[in-house]
């Protein structure tokens, strides 16, 4: 029987006290040796699975060195290089340009500030936070993406839909040591366990504290729909 605790911060609480005994060792999936690379990673992973972006990124970091290379780079050669990419030509683009703001900004070296980095193109408050907190170590909010707004609303820790407003939540809720890791905990067990079309309640370690489970209930509090 799922039950949510009394409050959202001691539900949010609790949720990250359980999977991180679940996931101990839970970090970003995204291969990367820079932060040049990261923020290229993390531009191509929207609405496309890091498994993918990781396949890709192999050669596309073998072949350009640099955000001269980028930004100097023929954007239909570009384009091709990210083919298997979700819309590989918008993100050509933005990389691009993204790029030719660093070199002719930023002395070629990726921002170090929420307010830059959103002001590269393709870049918004969910990819600057996984850049600098991944890529300066500056950890300033909670990467909200598809994973944390599925869970975080189907454990009944907010209602808010747009990622702003759940990380607003999220950032009042959460002690400010567990920002980061509360994103990677969130991922993890929606790969895992909690998956949008079918979680496994049964096995869940948090069956027992989720409003949503289908072991107890017949509406799924993400999406509002019945199971």
């Amino acid at each position: 029987m799922g039950t949510r605790l009394d409050s959202p911060e001691a539900q949010a609480a609790e949720v990250v006290d359980r999977l991180s005994v679940e996931y101990p060792d839970t970090t970003i999936s995204l291969r990367f040796s820079n932060r040049l690379e990261l923020l290229i990673a993390v531009i191509l992973s929207a609405q496309c699975t890091d498994e993918r972006v990781n396949q890709e990124t192999e050669h596309l970091f073998a072949k350009y060195d640099g955000p001269e290379e980028y930004a100097n780079a023929d954007q239909e050669e570009l384009a091709e290089d990210l083919s298997s990419i979700t819309y590989y030509n918008n993100k050509a683009g933005y990389i691009r340009e993204a790029c030719g703001i660093i070199v002719e900004e930023h002395d070629g070296e990726v921002p170090d500030t929420m307010s830059k980095l959103t002001d590269l193109p393709g870049v918004g408050r969910k990819t600057a936070n996984v850049v600098l907190q991944h890529g300066h170590e500056l950890v300033e909010g909670v990467v909200v993406d598809t994973h944390v707004q599925r869970l975080t609303r189907r454990l009944g820790i907010t209602e808010e839909r747009s990622p702003e407003k759940i990380e607003r939540v999220l950032m009042e809720l959460l002690a400010r040591e567990d920002w980061q890791d509360f994103t990677h905990l969130c991922i993890s067990h929606g790969r895992a366990t909690c998956t949008a079309r079918n979680p496994d309640c049964s096995e869940c370690v948090l069956e027992d504290v989720c409003p949503s489970s289908k072991l107890d209930s017949e509406v799924d509090l993400a999406s509002g729909e019945a199971w």
